[in-house]
């Protein structure tokens, strides 16, 4: 059993997947901190609304377990129902930046490697062609 699973991490798919997890990863964490630290600040900013946009929510019920300048933190352990509109904001900036980035790298990689190698064989006309010879002899 040792010597199979010692063949199968030495596969080359098995290694590429676990440096591509690893550098998503590391790439996750970069952008994070770019949507964290730059990107949401510049926004909360904008809006007029401090440097802490991720904490910004409305309060949807068990207002009275709120105070005013309550971190979302504490509001959701106060048992308050809150609507986090700031979270979801920075979560939907990080996938658009991650996504717009992965799309970035398949179009270059796309450009730069071959295109895979061309069927060879007969097409299905040609097969089709050689089935009715077939049926026509008996």
């Amino acid at each position: 059993m040792l010597s199979e699973f010692k063949a199968f991490i030495a596969r080359g798919n098995v290694l590429d997947l676990a440096v591509g997890v690893i550098i998503g990863a590391a790439f996750g964490k970069i952008v994070t901190s770019m949507t964290e630290d730059l990107i949401m600040p510049l926004i909360s900013l904008a809006t007029g609304g401090g440097v802490d946009f991720s904490s910004k929510y409305i309060v949807l019920g068990g207002a009275d377990k709120v105070t005013a300048g309550m971190s979302l933190a504490a509001a959701k352990a106060a048992g308050a129902n809150v609507f986090a509109y700031g979270s979801f904001i920075t979560a939907l900036i990080n996938f658009l930046i991650l996504a717009f980035v992965i799309f970035m790298i398949v179009r270059q990689a796309n450009k730069v490697l071959p295109p895979p190698p061309a069927a060879t064989g007969p097409t299905d006309v040609d097969l089709l062609t050689e089935i009715r010879d077939e049926l026509r002899k008996k």
